[in-house]
């Protein structure tokens, strides 16, 4: 009985470090495509910006 629980204590811990490996590589996912998200952003406002306004009466 003690090796069997022993083994799945093991078999736990495991899967438990898979699962925050796994967690950190999502959370910088989000974080460089947050990033990028801000950059396009930013690129889009500046194109906005340059372009000619139309004018009202037109």
């Amino acid at each position: 009985m003690k090796e069997q629980l022993e083994e799945r204590l093991k078999e736990l811990k495991g899967e438990f470090e898979n699962g925050k490996k796994v967690l950190e590589e999502l959370d910088a996912k989000r974080t460089n495509l947050t990033q990028t998200l801000l950059r396009i952003s930013g690129a889009i406002q500046a194109l906005e910006d340059l372009m000619p306004k139309e004018e009202a009466g037109n």
